[in-house]
């Protein structure tokens, strides 16, 4: 089965379900794995240059004029030939929407499959797995990969079990600020934390930092959609000023936090090491690091 993935966390369940070698299309923002080489059919602004300001500023713009944040190569992705194409409808900051997809094939009368993914919960996320592994013939080896990510979250749940719950506040973005949604605050409760200023299973929005104060955190958990560690440090430099009596976390957020995908269970043992760090191992110093 030739696959095309139009999303980084649909790539990722791909290669986690041991199909890398049927990946034969994705995005730009997809983290490919050494010794794969699928083409890039969707481009897209690169905004690393940006201040999270101006990238809002952009996406806002973008939206009112209803201009697309990302390109599909629709030649390229018709040469490919692809039988499955994974695709989402959930956040079309995040990726192409699954509308432009159909259209494309329909313009190009491609007769591919299309497989939608929009997880709202961690529950959710695990799902798409396992709709994922349906979808691409890998059904057993998706049952035993979410089999296992339960049993980490179990043995997490066990280790917090009855102990205090600190009231955390995840913040999404900077500038403007965003409480955490969707997945996120799932997060935060398998770890054995309290979400507060949160959005379970809905889009995060802008909100203030006296927001944010008013919440009552005991600590504070920068995981900037979009960056990696470093960018998260320095994010969440900006960040500490506004609660200067807390510690402040940075979280490679693409790594662990917002990309829907296995990795999430990853970011629900870093956090677990942060909030209860004499029952769960200290927390990887390559994704996560305290700056207050």
């Amino acid at each position: 089965m030739r696959l095309v993935s139009l999303l980084p966390s649909a790539t990722e369940i791909v290669y986690a379900l041991g199909l890398g070698d049927s990946l034969v299309g994705v995005t730009f923002e997809c983290t490919i794995r050494p010794g794969s080489s699928p083409a890039v059919v969707v481009g897209g602004r690169d905004t690393h240059n940006l201040t999270p300001g101006e990238i809002d500023a952009y996406v806002r713009a973008a939206a009112a004029s209803g201009t697309d944040l990302y390109t599909l190569h629709a030649d390229a992705l018709a040469g490919l030939d692809p039988d499955l194409i994974l695709t989402q409808d959930l956040c079309r900051v995040c990726a192409l929407p699954a509308g432009r997809v159909a259209d494309a094939l329909n313009h190009l009368g491609c007769q591919a499959d299309v497989l939608t993914l929009d997880p709202h919960t961690l529950e959710d996320v695990l799902d798409s797995i396992l709709a994922v592994g349906n979808q691409a013939g890998a059904s057993a080896t998706a049952v035993n990969l979410v089999a296992s990510l339960r049993a980490r979250l179990s043995a997490v749940a066990a280790a917090v079990s009855g102990r205090p719950r600190p009231r955390v506040a995840v913040v999404e973005w900077v500038d403007p600020p965003f409480g955490a949604g969707h997945w996120i605050p799932d997060l935060i409760t398998a770890a054995g934390g309290t979400p507060v200023a949160a959005h379970p299973g809905a889009r995060s929005s802008a909100t203030t930092w006296s927001a944010f104060q008013a919440e009552s955190p005991d600590l504070v958990v920068v995981a900037p959609c979009g960056y990696d560690l470093p960018g998260a440090i320095d994010q969440a430099r900006t960040v500490q000023p506004h609660f200067p009596s807390l510690p402040v976390w940075a979280i490679d957020a693409d790594s662990l936090i917002v990309r829907p995908g296995p990795r999430l269970i990853d970011g629900v043992e870093a956090l677990a090491a942060i909030l209860h760090p004499d029952t769960t191992p200290h927390p990887p110093t390559n994704h996560v690091a305290r700056v207050a």
